[in-house]
């Protein structure tokens, strides 16, 4: 049984167009209702876009305090590329602004361009992300067509292989470090490619050790703490 104060954590498989902070609510809400009691730590480690689905780390009570070990754990994804063709957000949040040819591209330049991404770089972070610049998110300034200074940081990509490829889409798996974000990885993939890319689809299914599919939906987590009846 879960004692808020010395806490746990859960492996949540976060709901597509959910952010990962309203699966954090929602918990809390769920908990807040089982044990009638309103003032305990609950937190993520890591978020994922609300476009992305897959593994979630939810950290309560004293856990909270292990939430940067966590999120510096190895990370791995599986998704898709849309290839010839770009947009702001380098996903499917925003419709496509740029097209590009795609007919020089085949499964071997795929492929061979992935091994070349493989290594410690740097990586600029999306405009369209909450990193804060100046004490505000990045996302604010480009919603007013703004265009901040994304400074570079250090990533690392493991693996990267190209599973699956169905033109104008190419499935992926990929193994990374903390900070790296897949949307630009899709920018630059499409770049390499002399053509454009954005991300289709994403999932995240390894945090470490950590497995999706040993992640609870929030619909089981809820039978596990039903609300108790005043």
């Amino acid at each position: 049984m879960l004692d808020l104060k010395e806490g746990g954590f859960f492996l949540i498989n976060k709901p597509y167009t959910w952010t990962s902070f309203q699966v954090v609510k929602k918990m809390k809400y769920i908990l807040t209702k089982h044990f009638s009691e309103k003032k305990f730590k609950i937190g993520h480690a890591g978020t994922l876009d609300p476009l992305a689905t897959g593994l979630l780390i939810i950290c309560v009570g004293k856990y909270t305090k292990k939430i940067e070990e966590f999120q510096g754990l190895r990370k791995e994804y599986t998704g898709t590329f849309r290839l010839g063709a770009t947009t702001l957000s380098y996903d499917r949040e925003h419709a496509e602004n740029q097209t590009f040819p795609i007919s020089h591209i085949n499964e071997t330049l795929l492929r061979q361009t992935a091994k070349a991404f493989i290594g410690p770089q740097k990586q600029v972070p999306p405009v369209y992300s909450a990193l804060r610049i100046d004490g505000k998110r990045a996302y604010s300034y480009a919603k007013q067509g703004l265009e901040p200074e994304m400074k570079e940081k250090d990533i690392e990509i493991y693996d990267f292989d190209i599973t699956e490829v169905n033109m104008p889409e190419a499935a992926f798996r990929i193994a990374c470090s903390k900070g790296t974000y897949i949307r630009s990885v899709a920018r630059d993939f499409g770049l390499e490619l002399n053509s454009g890319a954005y991300l289709s689809s994403l999932c995240r299914t390894k945090i470490g050790d950590y497995c999706l599919q040993d992640a609870l939906s929030l619909e089981d987590f809820e039978e596990m703490f039903p609300h108790k009846k005043d």
